[in-house]
């Protein structure tokens, strides 16, 4: 266990604004910075050879300085006579600091390392690492590869590795202690790797003979020792609370089948197979005397809210059933179609909304607590405390990866105090490949709805660079002209907003305040509307409102329009920068159109150069329309925190698995999760839990 008398602040060197450094990079406890490993190692250990000397490289060299020049505003130049093979290599500093000019002074022996360059005269070392040496005699080289680590601004890699090796030292003197759940996999399979702490002290000490390769891409056994210790955490946690679950008492809920097809009668349309299977799926599960956890995942317009209705026609017999929908146009949207769908079977259904007016809401929760509503919809207003229901037997979680895993058990633990867990029924129209669902989703059963109900028009996908906007408005002109609407979608609110990763920074993206301007100049007549995540829940509620209620034509947005609302005279959808969004937010995006009857188009208006993988990604949303195959590639392309949109939730917190990297061990795990739960210990996976799943904690390695 962590020595909790030991903080980060208690390591030599750590003060007040290194400890600000630390949490820059998300390290809070010893566990952490034990775990902040390196990307990349420099070989310090040897003088590099003639033969390896390649441009890019890192390369060490030993030699003595044949002249040296000073350069205006404090710069240097010194050419080097390597030892090695009596080559000349130039010596560049723009900015000579302290010693430099002494050291590189001509007839000085100087030890460098540094990334070798190439240009017109030869190779040179800009800024290299050194230490000059007396006499001529070689400095002592390194006895391990030199870690890399990711790093902040003002956080010199030198500073960053002493304070990680003092932690090290505690590990290796028996002061943190840790078991692996990797034995376990290392049994299973017959193979050996090392246990944790090994593993870890090798990762940032790896000796001279290691794979280096094998180090930085993560098929060393150390790292798999890692992989296999989180991954294993992660399922057996999940599995271990499914479990757990499974052992809780709820209503056993019969289906009728004459009032399901009195049901279905009444629909203007029929149900798909995959909807049909589906619903035979969430019967079953009702029929039993545990828990339902299933998780319907249906690609977007799949009809994943007839599915619900078919469940909530069933349990209302029994009990309440609540509908929770993360925006309040999309509860106002389930309650006026349930409302529609379920009237004639005389159920009552209410709305309970944040806009509510006291004396209404207090006449709501009274229903509800007396059990006059039988289906309640609504948003994060359901979870508060003042909400009392009766006898609730299902929970309807829709878009439910927008929900924290706090939030989503509210429900359940207030109806457990009546003696009974409530089934719950999980919806998302985020199709995710197999592997992440496995993962993700381990407590959760799983249902797919595939099949997209016939008579939908397929949505035409286009490429466009943004030189070509004046096209891109005149379409949009036309479109709203013949009484149709338009999105225009947005990756920034404003052009001083600041990018949320490296890659995104690189990349310019056109504001959607600033667009607004334009569109309001350039589409007179016509009303243009501007919503995005900084705006109140009810400033975003009424203009998406207005949009659905044709108030207004163009609607420019952030991508807070993801979530399914639904306006079938929105035929146009314009995203822009779409090279800033992945694969499968981009059709959700594109999923908001093609809802009604009208031929819908999609635009993908992109900065131009794009780079080839650019168009390659472009190409994928022009020719397919399966959100389940546009996933996969986006999973292969982007990685599983990205396709799930910026890590919504949490949920996804792994520190070093990857899923599509790593799905031979999911499978793998996967297929042997019982096996592996009954051969671990409480008080195991209870440490390996805090290892891995804490955050901002001294969460102990055991």
């Amino acid at each position: 266990m962590i020595n909790h008398e030991l903080p980060l602040a208690g390591l030599k060197g750590v003060g007040p604004k290194l400890l600000g450094k630390l949490e820059q990079l998300g390290i809070y406890s010893l566990t952490d910075l034990l775990l902040h490993l390196p990307f990349r190692y420099e070989d310090h250990t040897r003088l590099t050879s003639a033969a390896d000397m390649i441009p890019g490289e890192f390369i060490v060299i030993f030699g003595q300085v044949s002249s040296s020049q000073a350069l205006r505003k404090g710069g240097l130049i010194a050419q080097l006579v390597t030892e090695q093979n009596k080559s000349e290599i130039a010596i560049c500093f723009f900015k000579a600091f302290g010693r430099v000019h002494s050291v590189f002074s001509q007839g000085q022996w100087v030890l460098c390392a540094g990334i070798l360059r190439e240009n017109d005269f030869g190779y040179e070392l800009v800024h290299p690492e050194w230490k000059s040496a007396s006499n001529g005699q070689l400095p002592m080289l390194e006895t391990h590869l030199r870690p890399v680590y990711r790093s902040c601004e003002g956080f010199a890699q030198a500073s960053l590795r002493r304070i990680i090796d003092q932690a090290l030292m505690l590990l290796q003197q028996g002061h943190i202690h840790c078991s692996s759940l990797s034995s376990l996999y290392s049994e299973k399979l017959s193979i050996c790797l090392p246990d944790l702490v090994d593993a870890i002290l090798y990762l940032h000490r790896p000796d001279t003979h290691c794979d280096k390769k094998a180090l930085e891409e993560r098929y060393h056994p150390a790292w798999q020792a890692l992989l296999v210790d989180e991954l294993l955490t992660h399922q057996l946690s999940l599995y271990h609370a499914r479990c757990e679950l499974d052992q809780q008492q709820a209503q056993v809920i019969a289906y009728c089948k004459q009032q399901e097809q009195q049901f279905l009668e009444n629909l203007p349309f029929h149900l798909t197979q995959a909807q049909s299977r589906v619903s035979q799926e969430i019967y079953d599960d009702l029929a039993r005397s545990r828990p339902m956890q299933r998780l319907v995942q249906g690609d977007v317009g799949a009809g994943k809210t007839v599915v619900a209705a078919l469940a909530i026609l069933a349990a209302v017999k029994y009990g309440q059933v609540v509908v929770l929908a993360p925006l309040e146009v999309l509860a106002t949207q389930h309650y006026q179609t349930l409302q529609c769908w379920l009237m004639p079977f005389g159920i009552s259904t209410v709305l309970l909304s944040g806009r509510l007016k006291k004396k209404a809401r207090e006449q709501v929760l009274l229903d509800i607590k007396c059990a006059e509503s039988q289906v309640i919809v609504g948003t994060h207003a359901l979870l508060q405390d003042d909400v009392e229901y009766a006898d609730l037997n299902l929970v309807i979680i829709d878009e439910q990866h927008r929900f924290g895993v706090e939030q989503r058990s509210l429900l359940s633990q207030q109806a457990s105090k009546k003696g009974k867990m409530p089934h719950q029924l999980f919806m998302t129209a985020t199709p995710i490949p197999r592997t992440l669902a496995m993962t993700l989703y381990a407590d959760l059963d799983v249902s797919l709805l595939d099949e997209v109900p016939a008579g939908r028009r397929p949505i035409k996908t286009i490429a466009l660079a943004n030189q070509r906007r004046h096209e891109v408005i005149a379409r949009v002109r036309e479109n709203c002209m013949n009484g149709q609407q338009a999105y225009w979608v947005c990756t920034l609110i404003e052009v001083s907003e600041s990018p949320t990763s490296l890659e995104s920074s690189r990349l310019p993206g056109q504001a959607a305040q600033a667009l607004k301007k334009i569109l309001d100049k350039e589409l007179p007549g016509l009303n243009v509307g501007l919503v995005h995540g900084r705006l109140s829940a009810n400033e975003k509620n009424q203009l998406l409102t207005d949009f659905k209620g044709h108030k207004l034509d163009v609607l420019v947005a952030t991508t807070v329009i993801e979530v399914g609302v639904d306006v079938p005279n929105a035929s146009l959808m314009v995203i822009e920068n779409p090279e800033r969004l992945g694969l499968a937010q981009l059709h959700q995006l594109r999923g908001r159109v093609g809802r009604g009857s009208a031929q819908s188009y999609c635009v993908l208006m992109y900065q131009a150069p794009l780079s080839e993988q650019g168009y390659q990604r472009l190409d994928v949303l022009r020719e397919s329309s399966d959100g389940f195959y546009i996933a996969e590639q986006d999973l292969l392309l982007r990685g599983p925190g990205d396709l799930l949109g910026a890590r919504q939730t949490g949920d996804l917190a792994f520190r070093f698995v990857d899923l599509s990297r790593d799905d031979y061990l999911v499978r793998f795990i996967k297929s042997h999760d019982i096996d592996f739960l009954n051969l671990i210990k409480e008080e195991e996976l209870r440490a390996a839990k805090e290892r891995w799943l804490s955050r901002k904690s001294d969460a102990a390695l055991m």
